[in-house]
């Protein structure tokens, strides 16, 4: 199911319902090296191909990149009529992500708690996934979210 669109307020979502988010990004180049460097992560598993052949095999994936991902393709369903980000809790890297890798994300509905008469609190499970269906981040959310306008 997705929300995308105008019903994605604090009264659309039920707890328990899954979101399979509509688009999936490859991870090619620029998410990893360009990303990488902007925040000083300068560890050779993300840049000296030569250090991760016996290990890794190839270049692994910033996993702050890979977050930023998986979140940032729930927004469109979760985050359009978010007032606040609340806390991002249960932080969890699964399965290493590599260039040329396809992320897809889904987000699950754990709670909801009414706030005031224009906001209410949602708590997102969020986990994306590759290309071979392996799970490779999960983590919670929590959010305040615009109720629907009277």
């Amino acid at each position: 199911m997705s929300l995308t669109g105008n019903n994605n307020y604090f009264d659309d979502f039920e707890i328990g319902q899954v979101i399979q988010h509509a688009r999936g990004k490859t991870m090619c180049e620029n998410d990893n090296v360009g990303i990488t460097m902007q925040v000083l992560n300068t560890a050779d598993a993300h840049y000296n191909e030569d250090r991760v052949k016996d290990t890794f095999g190839k270049r692994l994936q910033f996993g702050g990149v890979t977050i930023s991902m998986i979140i940032g393709m729930s927004m469109q369903d979760t985050g359009e009529n978010a007032l606040r980000e609340l806390g991002l809790n249960k932080i969890r890297l699964k399965t290493s992500v590599f260039h040329g890798d396809t992320l897809y994300a889904y987000s699950e509905i754990l709670e909801k708690k009414p706030v005031d008469d224009i906001s209410g609190e949602v708590t997102f499970k969020h986990w994306g996934v590759n290309q071979k269906n392996e799970l490779v981040f999960e983590g919670e959310r929590r959010t305040l979210i615009k109720r629907k306008p009277a």
